[in-house]
Protein backbone atom coordinates (compact mmCIF):
# COMPACT_ATOMS: atom_id res chain seq x y z
CA UNK A 1 0.00 0.00 0.00
CA UNK A 2 1.08 3.36 -0.71
CA UNK A 3 -0.26 7.15 0.89
CA UNK A 4 0.44 10.16 0.17
CA UNK A 5 0.53 12.83 2.58
CA UNK A 6 0.57 16.54 2.24
CA UNK A 7 1.96 19.77 4.50
CA UNK A 8 2.58 23.07 4.13
CA UNK A 9 -1.05 24.58 4.04
CA UNK A 10 -2.17 27.61 6.00
CA UNK A 11 -3.41 31.24 5.88
CA UNK A 12 -1.64 33.81 3.78
CA UNK A 13 -2.10 36.85 3.16
CA UNK A 14 -3.28 37.88 -0.75
CA UNK A 15 -0.23 38.24 -2.56
CA UNK A 16 1.95 36.34 -0.53
CA UNK A 17 3.51 33.01 -1.04
CA UNK A 18 3.17 28.75 -0.02
CA UNK A 19 4.70 25.67 -0.96
CA UNK A 20 3.04 22.73 -0.96
CA UNK A 21 4.92 19.14 -0.22
CA UNK A 22 3.64 16.11 -0.81
CA UNK A 23 5.86 12.63 -0.46
CA UNK A 24 4.97 9.31 -1.08
CA UNK A 25 5.63 6.11 1.38
CA UNK A 26 5.57 2.25 1.23
CA UNK A 27 7.55 -0.01 -0.48
CA UNK A 28 8.15 -1.42 -4.58
CA UNK A 29 5.96 1.17 -6.15
CA UNK A 30 6.87 3.79 -9.17
CA UNK A 31 4.97 6.89 -9.42
CA UNK A 32 4.14 7.76 -12.79
CA UNK A 33 2.40 11.25 -12.75
CA UNK A 34 1.80 13.67 -9.84
CA UNK A 35 -0.84 16.16 -9.95
CA UNK A 36 -2.10 18.87 -7.31
CA UNK A 37 -5.64 19.37 -7.58
CA UNK A 38 -8.18 21.49 -5.36
CA UNK A 39 -11.69 21.92 -3.96
CA UNK A 40 -13.99 24.87 -2.55
CA UNK A 41 -17.27 23.18 -1.34
CA UNK A 42 -19.95 23.49 -3.56
CA UNK A 43 -17.44 23.54 -6.74
CA UNK A 44 -16.18 21.44 -8.90
CA UNK A 45 -12.75 19.63 -7.95
CA UNK A 46 -10.05 21.66 -10.18
CA UNK A 47 -6.55 19.96 -11.34
CA UNK A 48 -3.98 22.88 -10.47
CA UNK A 49 -1.09 20.96 -11.94
CA UNK A 50 0.29 18.18 -13.39
CA UNK A 51 3.83 16.71 -13.66
CA UNK A 52 4.88 13.80 -15.11
CA UNK A 53 7.94 11.38 -14.10
CA UNK A 54 10.03 13.40 -17.21
CA UNK A 55 8.93 16.58 -15.62
CA UNK A 56 6.53 17.26 -18.25
CA UNK A 57 4.19 19.73 -16.86
CA UNK A 58 0.77 21.58 -17.13
CA UNK A 59 -1.09 24.07 -15.40
CA UNK A 60 -4.24 25.43 -14.69
CA UNK A 61 -4.81 28.79 -16.62
CA UNK A 62 -6.13 30.18 -13.67
CA UNK A 63 -2.13 29.33 -12.12
CA UNK A 64 -0.10 29.70 -14.85
CA UNK A 65 2.99 32.01 -13.66
CA UNK A 66 2.11 32.09 -10.22
CA UNK A 67 2.34 28.39 -9.56
CA UNK A 68 5.16 25.64 -10.09
CA UNK A 69 4.91 22.22 -9.58
CA UNK A 70 8.22 20.34 -9.34
CA UNK A 71 9.23 16.84 -7.91
CA UNK A 72 12.20 14.25 -6.53
CA UNK A 73 11.79 11.04 -7.96
CA UNK A 74 14.41 9.77 -5.68
CA UNK A 75 12.30 11.06 -2.53
CA UNK A 76 8.80 9.77 -4.09
CA UNK A 77 8.01 13.90 -3.33
CA UNK A 78 6.42 16.45 -5.21
CA UNK A 79 5.76 20.25 -4.68
CA UNK A 80 3.67 23.09 -5.61
CA UNK A 81 5.20 26.66 -4.91
CA UNK A 82 2.59 29.45 -4.75
CA UNK A 83 3.01 32.73 -5.34
CA UNK A 84 1.13 36.25 -6.05
CA UNK A 85 -1.87 34.34 -3.92
CA UNK A 86 -5.14 35.01 -4.08
CA UNK A 87 -8.44 35.28 -2.43
CA UNK A 88 -9.85 32.58 -5.32
CA UNK A 89 -6.93 30.42 -4.42
CA UNK A 90 -8.53 29.27 -1.27
CA UNK A 91 -9.26 25.64 -1.25
CA UNK A 92 -8.37 22.92 0.15
CA UNK A 93 -5.27 21.30 -1.89
CA UNK A 94 -4.90 17.66 -2.87
CA UNK A 95 -1.92 15.39 -3.69
CA UNK A 96 -2.75 13.17 -6.65
CA UNK A 97 -0.37 10.18 -7.85
CA UNK A 98 0.05 7.24 -10.28
CA UNK A 99 1.35 4.92 -8.94
CA UNK A 100 2.62 1.32 -10.19
CA UNK A 101 2.48 -1.77 -7.35
CA UNK A 102 3.17 -5.06 -8.31
CA UNK A 103 1.97 -4.58 -11.60
CA UNK A 104 -1.27 -2.86 -10.84
CA UNK A 105 -1.73 0.83 -11.73
CA UNK A 106 -3.71 3.04 -9.35
CA UNK A 107 -4.42 6.31 -8.47
CA UNK A 108 -4.04 7.89 -4.96
CA UNK A 109 -5.19 10.77 -3.11
CA UNK A 110 -3.40 12.36 -0.05
CA UNK A 111 -5.66 13.60 2.42
CA UNK A 112 -6.23 17.39 1.60
CA UNK A 113 -4.47 20.55 3.18
CA UNK A 114 -6.23 23.71 3.85
CA UNK A 115 -4.89 27.30 1.83
CA UNK A 116 -6.32 30.04 2.91
CA UNK A 117 -6.05 32.95 1.37
CA UNK A 118 -6.91 36.15 3.03
CA UNK A 119 -6.50 39.85 4.72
Amino acid sequence: QVQLVESGGGLVQPGGSLRLSCAASGSSFNIYAMSWYRHVLGKQRELVAHITNTGNTNYADSVKGRFTISRDNGKNTASLQMKSLKPEDTAVYYCNADILIRGVWGEYWGQGTQVTVSS
